[in-house]
């Protein structure tokens, strides 16, 4: 005959109260609902703040509501649990908050100029009382400076990565990490006073018709790569170091050279993160004003020359137009922003949809 035995320490008698009592699904949202209304009496009815304050109060309302009633059904240590859970849900939420607050920002203020005249003419002859012009300028300025400067600096860091991965032992491929690291603080400023001083007052003059310094899009781009190149030789170390080696020695063994292992099984293998590592630094550079101002000066009219002349770039004109004393300014700024962010998202994702074709890296 079976007998029902105590549990010792717990005082169960009966088989079923072995089962954990938990908190009903709706719970959440009625502790949430309380939470807003408490919140909302102690705050906006008293006058102590207004609907930030409120929100803060409410979500630590819920915290600990949501923390005593748990501990009351529960027990403490789902109490525990489900605070940690509301908090990790919080911190979420928070991080998205301004990212969603940008997007929200941008697509509300940059709306206002997108019309076929901004992207089909430029500022040139544009007064403050003209209501027209765009940023064609700044956006072949920013294809051509972004260009340039990705075609200088995805070989450099890439082939850089490969050496302090593959090949790199001793004291120059800890120097080459060392000055690496150093170049990813440097201010974006002194990369474009390097290339003034380097290739506009130095270089220039030695092949230009007149014997004088010129701005250029190339002196933009130069100095773009500067800022590109830290980036990219991190990203890519990192994803060549995660290559399982495993495939390295199947290679060997099949008697493949070490260099069309790294072409043909390495590198593939690696890809989509070294995309990854290539468009964050094409997004920073797309987004820096600093050298473009020092070294291509900047212009109101459409310049494809990329050797030669003053040029605009996205994020000049942006803040070109923030500071303009002109009240159809500020439309072509933040409409400006958001061309700038969709070009770059534009970019990421055709990036990412040329690395997923690679069989090898699936």
């Amino acid at each position: 005959m079976a007998v029902d035995t105590p549990v010792r320490g717990l005082g169960v008698t009966d088989a079923h109260q072995l089962r954990a009592k938990t908190l009903p699904n709706w719970a959440p949202w009625a502790v949430a609902v309380g939470a807003i209304a408490l919140s909302f009496v102690l705050i906006n009815l008293t006058g102590a703040g207004g609907m930030v304050l409120t929100g803060v109060v409410a979500a630590i309302l819920f915290v600990i509501l949501m923390g005593v009633a748990a501990a009351f059904v529960e027990g403490g240590r789902s109490a525990r649990n489900r605070m940690a859970t509301v908090l990790i849900y919080g911190a979420f939420i928070l991080a998205l908050l301004p990212l969603l607050s940008v997007v929200f920002t941008l697509l509300s203020k940059g709306s206002s100029r997108l019309d076929a005249n901004f992207f089909n003419t430029s500022m040139n002859n544009i007064t403050a009382f003209d209501s027209n012009g765009g940023a064609y300028h700044a956006i072949i300025g920013t294809l051509e400076q972004a260009g340039i400067a990705t075609l200088i600096t995805v070989p450099l860091g890439i082939l850089g990565a490969v050496y302090i991965v593959e090949y790199g032992r001793g004291w120059l491929s800890g120097a080459i990490r060392f000055f690496v690291d150093v170049m990813t603080g440097i201010p974006s400023i002194v990369a474009g006073l390097f290339i003034l001083s380097f290739w506009v007052f130095t270089i220039t003059p030695l092949y230009s018709s007149d014997g004088h310094p010129h701005y250029s899009g190339l002196a933009a781009g130069l100095s773009l790569s500067v800022l590109m190149l830290p980036t990219v030789v991190r990203s890519s170390e990192e994803m060549l170091r995660l290559v399982p080696t495993a495939l390295r020695e199947g290679s060997y063994a099949l008697g493949v050279p070490k260099w069309k292992t790294i072409t043909s099984i390495v590198l593939p293998t690696a890809g989509p993160g070294i995309v990854t590592g290539v468009m964050l630094a094409v997004a920073r550079a797309c987004g820096e004003t600093a050298p473009v101002l020092l070294v291509a000066g900047g212009a109101d009219a459409i310049n494809f020359n990329l050797f030669d002349g003053n040029q605009s770039s996205l994020s000049l004109f942006v803040y070109q137009q923030a500071g303009a004393a002109s009240e159809f300014a500020p439309g072509r700024s933040w409409t400006a922003a958001l061309t700038l962010v969709v070009l770059v998202l534009a970019l990421t994702v055709a990036a990412k949809l040329l690395a997923r074709r690679n069989k090898l890296a699936r």
